[in-house]
């Protein structure tokens, strides 16, 4: 019968969505998805080094929504003058050896930097701190190519958007050392509330 046939369709549609989209929303939260990572010093930098601390926060509306992130990180020079700091997703989310075990950059679809998912640019500390709302981006919590459980890198130089003229621009824009880094997972969406008004004040950027 047609209610039967309906039954099934819908089953079979449900697995499909289990399968390609394994991190459901809490019912709470009208659809989206939250996740933060804890950025935390690299171990394996010298103590005169900034101490970046804070946090790289996510939503995006399942399945299929944009993510959007904020930048909330702290431990800059107060220098307003300084050049800007490359901030990139890496491949794994393995901490062990600080930050230098993070892996390379994660790009699933093998193209050159800078169009890796979680390429994000450059950011300008003000007062040492990084404070910025960035929607729309190409990364996505869900499905085959999720960023859940890799890492977040903070690297000590800017990126070169994969204009420096050589191999490394074009896999990592030559950013330099690792500064600070941390691991993507899932979180309650208390956090993104607290942190986005400051991230979208433009006063204070």
């Amino acid at each position: 019968s047609q209610q039967s046939f309906n039954d099934i369709q819908k089953k079979v549609n449900d697995l499909w969505k289990n399968l390609l989209y394994p991190v459901i929303p809490g019912n709470e939260t009208d659809g989206m998805v939250y996740a933060t990572c804890e950025m935390k010093p690299s171990s394996k930098i010298d103590a005169d080094k900034p101490q970046v601390t804070g946090q790289v926060l996510f939503r995006q509306h399942y399945s299929y929504g944009r993510s959007e992130a904020i930048f909330y990180l702290d431990g800059f020079p107060m220098d307003n003058n300084q050049s800007g700091r490359a901030i990139h997703i890496h491949e794994l989310g393995d901490l062990s050896n600080g930050c230098d075990s993070t892996g390379g950059h994660y790009n699933p679809f093998r193209v050159n930097h800078p169009r890796h998912p979680g390429d994000f640019g450059n950011f300008f500390p003000k007062e040492g701190k990084i404070r910025k709302y960035k929607p729309n981006l190409f990364a996505t919590m869900f499905g085959p190519y999720s960023i859940m459980g890799r890492s977040i890198v903070v690297h000590e130089q800017e990126d070169d958007m994969g204009k420096g003229n050589n191999k490394a621009s074009l896999e990592n824009g030559n950013a330099g050392k690792r500064l600070a880094c941390c691991v993507i997972g899932i979180c309650n969406k208390n956090l993104w509330e607290e942190k986005l008004s400051e991230a979208t004040d433009k006063k204070k950027r």
